[in-house]
C-alpha cells in the first residue's frame, strides 16, 4: 500500500476521461466524485478498469453531455428505472450515479432510494475502504474524502463498516458475503464489531438468491488462498446456511481412543494446494510464453477450468459425512463416500444456481473419481488400472491427477513422498498411453450397431454384454484392439450366451 497527497492524487488522475467529466459536471453545476472500487484500488496499488463516479445531482446529465462532447467515440447506456448511466469510450468504462439515500424494508434487498449528498451516498457505502471518494471538479481536483478513516483501515488491512454493522448487513445481507471476500482477497482481518455483526444477522443470508451468493462463493473460491475465506464463513455461521454439506464437514469424533481427521480442514487444505498448483501453472505459462515455448504454453497442466477444479476440492469429501462407520477392527471408515459425494453435488449446483451442464458433470465426474489414482498408488501400478482410469476420466485426467495430489495432505513425510512417487509413476504411464492415442486404444473397434446387426438384436442386456466384453479385453490388454482378434472373442462369447449370427446358430 501506498499513501498519497492530495496534489499527488491529482497527478494519478491527471488524465483525459477524469478531466473531461471534471469540466462537464463544472458546466452543468455539480460536484462529481470518483469513488469505490477504483480510490481504494490506487492506494493498494492494484490495476482497476472499474470506474464509478457520483454526481451531486443527475448523473444521467453528466454521462449524456459526456457523450455529446466525446461525440462518436464514446457510447451511451442509460438506465433511468435504476438512474445510472455508463459511457464507453474503447477499453474505458465510467459508471455515472447520481449521490443518493437509501432505506430498506425487513424482506428485501431492494431499497427505498431518494436524492442525497454526497455524505448520504457515502454512508450507504458497504466498507469503509470502498467509502472513499476523490472530487474531480476542477477546483477540488484529487482532493480525498474520507469521512471513515478508509484509507487508515486500509493501511491497518482492516474490513469494518461505515456505520453500524448490524444495520448494515440487514439492510443488504449479501453484504455479509461481500465482507468475507474482501477480507480473503486483500488478505486483511475483520474488525471485531464487524465480525460480532457477521454471527448475529447471518440468518438473513435467507433472503438473498442463490445466484447472488454463487457470485460472492466465486470470488472467494479464486483467492489466492481461499481458506482464509472458508474458515470465516464457518465461524460466523454463513456457511452452514449456503452450503451445510461442507459445513457438516467441520467435526471430529473419537472412540477407543482413535480419532479421525477433521475433514473441513483437510477439504480447505486441498482447495489452497490446487490455487497453489494453479499459480504455478500461470507462472510457468508466462516463462513459456516469454521463451516462445508455445508447445510447453498450452500443455502444461492442461486444465479444463481453475474454478471448477477448485470447486471440486471443495466437495470432493462431502459424501464423508453420510459415509462414517466405525468398525472395531478397522477404526473409523469412509466406503464409497466419493460415490456419495458424486451424488450430492447436482442438489448443491441447483441450490446455488450454478451451471447444470457440462460444468456440473465436470465436477461430480472428479468427485466420483478422485480415489481412483490413489488406490492405483496404494497397490501395484498396472497397466490394466491405469488404462481403466484413462478410460472413465477422458480428457479430464490431468485435473484428475491435479487434484489427488492436492489431496495428499499427510503430516507423515515419508508416506507423503512414497504417494507423490508412485502418481508420478501413474502420470509416466498416462503419458505413454496419451502419447499412443488413447481414445483409439480403448474403444474396441466393434462397436454397438455392428454387435446388433451381427446378431438380429435391438437395444438390450445382450447387447451391453457383449459390448462390456469388448471392452473388458481392450482395457485389460489382453487382446488387441484390432478387428480380427475381437471378432474372435466376439462369436466366443455370443456363442456362451446361445445367441445366432445372421440366423445361423453359431
Amino acid at each position: 500500500m501506498r499513501l498519497y497527497s492530495d496534489s499527488e492524487l491529482a497527478q494519478l488522475l491527471d488524465q483525459d476521461i477524469f478531466r473531461r467529466i471534471g469540466r462537464v459536471a463544472d458546466e452543468l453545476g455539480v460536484e462529481c466524485y470518483v469513488v469505490g472500487g477504483y480510490v481504494r484500488d490506487i492506494f493498494l496499488e492494484r490495476p482497476s478498469n472499474d470506474i464509478d463516479v457520483v454526481v451531486v445531482g443527475s448523473g444521467i446529465a453528466v454521462a449524456s453531455e459526456l457523450k455529446r462532447q466525446l461525440g462518436r467515440k464514446a457510447h451511451l447506456s442509460v438506465f433511468k428505472n435504476f438512474g445510472t448511466a455508463q459511457v464507453t469510450m474503447g477499453d474505458e468504462e465510467v459508471e455515472f450515479v447520481g449521490a443518493r439515500r437509501e432505506s430498506y424494508s425487513h424482506d428485501s434487498r431492494k431499497p427505498i432510494v431518494e436524492d442525497g449528498t454526497l455524505e448520504d451516498d457515502q454512508n450507504r457505502r458497504d466498507f469503509t475502504i470502498n467509502a472513499m471518494a476523490i472530487c474531480l471538479n476542477e477546483g477540488r481536483f484529487g482532493e480525498l474524502v474520507d469521512p471513515f478513516n478508509g484509507l487508515a483501515d486500509l493501511e491497518d488491512g482492516i474490513i469494518a463498516t461505515p456505520l453500524d454493522p448490524e444495520v448494515t448487513f440487514s439492510d443488504d445481507p449479501l453484504r455479509m458475503m461481500r465482507c468475507i471476500r474482501f477480507a480473503t482477497q486483500l488478505k486483511f482481518q475483520i474488525e471485531e464489531r464487524t465480525f460480532e455483526a457477521l454471527e448475529h444477522m447471518s440468518d438473513r443470508i435467507k433472503i438473498v438468491s442463490g445466484e447472488r451468493i454463487e457470485v460472492e462463493l466465486n470470488k472467494i473460491i479464486m483467492a489466492d488462498t481461499p481458506s482464509r475465506g472458508f474458515v470465516d464463513l464457518q465461524r460466523c455461521g454463513l456457511l452452514q446456511l449456503i452450503l451445510p454439506e461442507v459445513a457438516a464437514l467441520d467435526i471430529v469424533e473419537q472412540r477407543n481412543g482413535r480419532a479421525h481427521k477433521n475433514n473441513f480442514y483437510h477439504t480447505l487444505e486441498v482447495l489452497d494446494n490446487i490455487a497453489k498448483n494453479e499459480e504455478l501453472r500461470v507462472k510457468n505459462e508466462e516463462l513459456a510464453t516469454a521463451q516462445g515455448d508455445a508447445e510447453a504454453n498450452s500443455s502444461f497442466f492442461t486444465l479444463h477450468s481453475s474454478l471448477y477444479l477448485r470447486w471440486a476440492a471443495l466437495l470432493h469429501d462431502i459424501g464423508k459425512t453420510k459415509t462414517k462407520r466405525w468398525e472395531p477392527l478397522t477404526g473409523w471408515t469412509f466406503h464409497n463416500h466419493n460415490y456419495i459425494g458424486a451424488k450430492m453435488v447436482p442438489e448443491i449446483f441447483r441450490r446455488l444456481k450454478l451451471p447444470m451442464g457440462a460444468e456440473m458433470r465436470y465436477v461430480q465426474k472428479l468427485v466420483d473419481l478422485h480415489m481412483r489414482p490413489q488406490v492405483i498408488a496404494d497397490e501395484e501400478v498396472t497397466d490394466s488400472a491405469v488404462r481403466r482410469l484413462l478410460n472413465d476420466a477422458g480428457d479430464d485426467i490431468d485435473d484428475l491427477m491435479t487434484l489427488c495430489e492436492a489431496d495428499i495432505t499427510s503430516k507423515n513425510e515419508v508416506k507423503k513422498k512414497i504417494f507423490l512417487e508412485n502418481f508420478r509413476m501413474v502420470r509416466e504411464k498416462l503419458t505413454d498411453l496419451k502419447e499412443k492415442d488413447y481414445k483409439r486404444l480403448l474403444q474396441p473397434c466393434i462397436d454397438g450397431n455392428e454387435i446388433m446387426e451381427l446378431f438380429n438384436l435391438k437395444p438390450s442386456r445382450e447387447v451391453g454384454v457383449l459390448k462390456q466384453t469388448l471392452k473388458d479385453a481392450v482395457l485389460d490388454n489382453r487382446v488387441e484392439n484390432e478387428r480380427e482378434p475381437l471378432m474372435q472373442l466376439l462369436m466366443e462369447k455370443a456363442k456362451e450366451m446361445g445367441l445366432t449370427n445372421n440366423n445361423k446358430k453359431i
